[in-house]
């Protein structure tokens, strides 16, 4: 049997509006140390935020979250650091447009299955 592992997550939000506390879930953030796997799946659905707030830059959001995999795969001053302060970085609090959720935790066998499964199950809309 495949050895258990210890991870970690957060859901990637969009809240046009801060003050009403509405968001739109648009990706996963999911880092297993002992993995050593860091990485995040994105899944905006331009429609449901236009939708949410038809008034939004939306260019200007695609291009704030394409920083998010290109920080996870260690591009940038911010890849410089190692996968654990990546991810404690990218998941900290703000009072921004994109914000993540509390991070929750788990166990897996396989961070990717589980990183695909999150997406599918909190993000994406079927």
């Amino acid at each position: 049997m495949p050895a258990k592992n210890a991870f970690d997550y957060a859901i990637i939000r969009v809240m046009p509006y801060i003050e009403r506390g509405e968001c739109l879930n648009v990706g996963i953030i999911l880092f297993c140390r002992t993995r050593r796997f860091l990485a995040t799946r994105l899944a905006l659905d331009p429609a449901r935020l236009l939708a949410l707030a038809p008034e939004i830059d939306l260019a200007l959001i695609q291009a704030n979250l394409e920083l998010i995999p290109q920080i996870c795969e260690g591009a940038g001053p911010i890849g410089r650091l190692d996968q654990s302060e990546r991810f404690h970085w990218l998941v900290a609090p703000r009072s921004t447009v994109i914000q993540t959720s509390p991070v929750h935790s788990g166990v897996c066998t396989d961070p990717q299955v589980v990183l695909d499964h999150l997406v599918e199950s909190l993000v994406t809309v079927t």
